[in-house]
Formats: structure tokens, C-alpha cells, sequence
């Protein structure tokens, strides 16, 4: 390779002022190490989008510096600066409305005040404390950024081990200790002997991929929430939760629903979880706890990601992702992540047959089209949505309220024979909740043994029509499309599990 053509990729790399100056550098380096960059050729040089991309990603990152780099590694498995500062880019390169007017605001706040005032008299748990928000999506990126970096560690973490021995125990002989000129190429840069380990270099590059990849994930999610609750966990730091009013506009806009109908609905679910959580205080402590289990039971295919490394084009964040892609190194159906799984569907199931059960009598008398509004949020859970999307993508979880119709009809069936105090009741220990039909035999251990504790609502469940959701949910999914009245009248079939025993 002559030293124009070494001279032309340091300016494709980093700008004709910076390329120049990159190119004095190298020509002081000394004449053996030049002569041996230059015997690589053009192919053994990074690809200059490539080296783009990994400086675009570090500087959004903050790591400006080698001490910096050295920082993130040590604050833990994902850098979340980097990761919200990608999400952030999605959501405001995209067609994001950088505020909320006036108008929208007022109707958003007025739908979730009357929200609760219509749960009032069919719920006995109280409103959550503080005023719920009306948010952008930038806000929702910013206000849950941190829960989803939370939720995703221990497989972060699990990722970055798993490199720097696949690193260290199967591939050193591929970087021989040598790791300048790994970021940009011929330019010698300063590193400090606490990072000459290539293994620390893997957990850096590891660190930032994992950010890239939930950044991505959090920026296209923004884009499809509604509430902060759409994941039937609590993100949002505000107990009292937050409506993205763009993302309900677009919404309504799609239906062919009165605007104030959907929006009605949208803040009756917002308000009823934000009531069920505040008011359970062991509630989220239980999803966190299935959640990180789940994760921290996750293994690491080495062989699958050696083969992902070696394939990889360069050592920077977008050639690893594979690498640290769970849906493609990730050994699923551990034992571990059996047992959680199971506890974390089941309790995602009656939480969502509670504000289904709650909303539906909140709603009725004011919401004409509430039937057809509930049946499609149910068929959009089913099939999976934006926030069980990512749960995918970022832990492996495959996270759905399957049991959601049969958990609505056992709380319907507790509301119409002990009442809506006895109901909600039953949140006052995990063991006193109604325990769905066949659920024993999937359930986490200490689902288990609320089974016992809860004989009466075993009874109850035994006592709720039988049906079989799985074959009608997926006759539901497997009808032709057409608009939702069609699809989901206040005739549909399965609409009164809900609705009669509310009459």
C-alpha cells in the first residue's frame, strides 16, 4: 500500500483538517512500524464509516478520554449516558414534536382527572400520589432510560464477562497484547497500562454495544407507547405515571373512534396502574425480582460468540453487536429462567385482569366504544407489543399476559360475589391473590405456595366459566382483518367476561 493511499483513508476517517493532522503523526512514527501497517494493505484497515461510527459512539458516550473509557468500564455493564443519548437522537431524527401545546395538554390532564374520578367508585384503592404527566417522547426516553438499564444489567454484565474470555481463553493469539491502533488505525493513541488488557478493551467495546442496542431499542419504543404502564410494569420515576399524548393522537388516528373516546380509555388504564402500584408496595420489588432472576439465570453460548467475533469486520460496537445480541449467543430455557418466567407471566397476567376488570367498570357508563378499545389493547398484549418487543431483544424474555382473559374473569367473578372491597383485598399479600386455573404446575415456587394460602380464590377460579382463551384467542388472531367495530362490537362473543358479570 503506498503512503497517498494511507494519507486518502485518514482523511475519509476523520475530516481533511484532523485526517492532515493524523497524517503528520504517521509519518513520525517509526519507519518499521510504518513499513509494517503499509505491508497490511487497504483490507487490513478499518473501513472509514467504521471508524465514523465508533468515534460518533464514544464521544456521545462521554468518553472523550482513555480515562473516561476506563470510568465506564468500571461504573458497570452499560453505559446509559451513551444509551440515552442514542435514544434521544432516534426519537428527535425522527418527526417528534418537541412539545405538548396547550390544548393537548389541558385535554390529557382533564381525561386523567376524570379517570380517577370514575375509578373512585368502583375501586378501593386510592389515587398514587402526585399529578400524572403529560409527556413527549424524549421525556418518556429520559424519565424510564434508567429502569430499562436496571432491568438489562445483569445480562449486560453477563455479556461482558463472557467476552473477555472468549477474548482472553480463545482469541488472544489474534491481538497479540497489541491494541493501539485498534480505534483509529495507524494513530498511536496514549493508553494507560490498566488498559493494555485486551480483555478490558472487550468489556469497553461490550459496554458500548449493549448501550447501542438498548439506546436503539428505547428510541423506537418511544415511538409506540401510550402510557407509561404499557409494559405492566413501573418505569416512570413519577408513582402517578404519564400519557405520551403524540403517540395517543397517532393512535386515535388510526381508529375510527372518537378521539376523546380513545384517550378516555388510554387514561383509565394509566390511572388504574398507577393505583395498583402505589398502593401494593411489594407489587414492582416482585417483578424485579422475577425479572433479574430470569436475566441472571441466562447463559452465554461461548462457541456462538467466538464464531460471532470472528466474523465480526473490526473491533468496534456495530461489528461486535452480534456478539452481544442475546437472540443469537443466548442458551434459552434454562431451568432458572423457566421458573421465572412462569412467576413473571402469571403475576403480569393478574395485574393486567385487574385494570382490565377495573377499567371496564370505570368506563362503561362513559366510554361507548370501551368494548371494542379493550379487545384490541388484549389482542395487541397476545401477540406481543412494543414493550414485550424489547423485553425480547434486550433480556430474551418473552414477555406476554397470555392469561389475561382468564385472569379478568376470576377477578370479575371475585367482584361480583365478594365485592370490590374484598377484591382488592386480596393485593395485600402476594399469597392472598386468586391463583389462575392450571397455573400450579408453571408457577414459580412461591407462587406455589400462595396457592395454598389461597384456597378460596382456587375455588374461585374453578368457578369461572371454562373456557379455552389459547383456541379462541388464536381464532381471534387468525380472523380476517377489518375495522375494529367489525372485529370487536359490543356483540363480540367474548366481550361480556368482562361485561356480564358487571351488569
Amino acid at each position: 500500500m503506498e503512503e497517498n493511499e494511507i494519507r486518502q483513508w485518514l482523511i475519509e476517517c476523520f475530516g481533511p483538517v484532523e485526517g492532515e493532522m493524523a497524517w503528520q503523526q504517521f509519518a513520525q512514527l517509526p519507519q518499521p512500524l510504518r513499513d509494517q501497517i503499509m505491508s497490511q494493505g487497504k483490507d487490513g484497515l478499518p473501513k472509514p464509516s467504521e471508524v465514523q461510527s465508533l468515534i460518533q459512539a464514544l464521544g456521545a458516550g462521554g468518553l472523550n478520554t482513555m480515562d473516561d473509557m476506563k470510568r465506564t468500564v468500571e461504573e458497570g455493564p452499560i453505559n446509559v449516558k451513551l444509551a440515552r443519548s442514542i435514544a434521544l437522537g432516534k426519537v428527535n431524527g425522527g418527526d417528534a414534536e418537541s412539545s405538548v401545546s396547550a390544548e393537548e395538554g389541558q385535554s390529557a390532564r382533564r381525561a386523567l382527572s376524570e379517570a380517577n374520578l370514575w375509578l373512585d367508585s368502583v375501586c378501593e384503592m386510592n389515587p398514587a400520589p402526585g399529578e400524572a404527566q403529560v409527556l413527549t417522547r424524549a421525556d418518556w426516553v429520559n424519565g424510564t432510560i434508567d429502569a430499562w438499564a436496571a432491568f438489562a444489567a445483569p445480562v449486560a454484565q453477563s455479556m461482558g464477562d463472557a467476552l473477555a474470555s472468549v477474548i482472553s481463553e480463545r482469541l488472544g493469539g489474534m491481538f497479540d497484547g497489541e491494541i493501539s491502533g485498534m480505534f483509529a488505525g495507524p494513530v498511536p493513541i496514549p493508553i494507560p497500562d490498566s488498559m493494555k488488557d485486551p480483555s478490558q478493551l472487550i468489556r469497553l467495546l461490550g459496554n458500548t454495544s449493549y448501550a447501542m442496542q438498548l439506546g436503539q431499542a428505547a428510541g423506537a419504543l418511544s415511538g409506540e407507547v401510550r402510557g407509561s404502564f404499557d409494559q405492566g410494569i413501573a418505569l416512570l420515576g413519577n408513582p402517578a405515571g404519564g400519557l405520551i399524548i403524540q403517540n395517543i393522537n397517532a393512535y386515535a388516528d388510526s381508529l375510527d373512534i372518537p378521539r376523546r373516546e380513545v384517550l378516555a380509555f388510554l387514561a383509565l388504564q394509566e390511572t388504574a396502574h398507577a393505583r395498583l402500584f402505589a398502593s401494593v408496595p411489594w407489587l414492582m420489588p416482585r417483578f424485579e425480582a422475577l425479572i433479574g432472576k430470569y436475566a441472571r439465570g441466562i447463559r452465554i453460548d461461548l462457541d456462538a460468540m467466538e464464531e460471532q467475533l470472528r466474523e465480526a469486520q473490526s473491533m468496534n460496537p456495530e461489528s461486535i453487536a452480534d456478539a452481544v445480541n442475546i437472540a443469537k449467543v443466548g442458551i434459552a430455557d434454562t431451568p432458572e429462567q423457566r421458573e421465572a418466567l412462569a412467576g413473571v407471566e402469571t403475576l403480569l397476567a393478574t395485574v393486567e385482569g385487574w385494570v382490565d376488570c377495573v377499567v371496564w367498570r370505570a368506563g362503561m357508563a362513559h366510554i361507548p366504544h370501551i368494548e371494542q378499545l379493550r379487545e384490541m389493547l388484549r389482542r395487541e398484549r397476545a401477540v406481543g407489543g412494543p414493550a414485550e418487543r424489547t423485553f425480547e431483544s434486550l433480556l430474551g424474555l418473552d414477555l406476554h399476559p397470555k392469561r389475561q382473559r382468564e385472569a379478568t374473569a376470576v377477578w370479575e367473578e371475585l367482584t361480583a360475589r365478594q365485592g370490590s372491597e374484598a377484591r382488592d383485598a386480596k393485593w395485600s399479600h402476594p399469597d392472598l391473590l386468586p391463583v389462575l386455573e392450571d397455573s400450579a404446575s408453571v408457577a414459580a415456587p412461591d407462587a406455589a405456595a400462595g396457592a395454598s394460602a389461597g384456597s378460596d380464590d382456587a375455588q374461585v377460579a374453578e368457578g369461572a366459566p371454562k373456557v379455552d382463551w389459547d383456541a379462541e384467542l388464536s381464532k381471534l388472531l387468525g380472523e380476517e382483518g377489518g375495522d375494529a367495530q367489525d372485529d370487536a362490537g359490543p356483540d363480540d362473543t367474548d366481550a361480556p367476561e368482562g361485561g356480564d358479570a358487571g351488569k
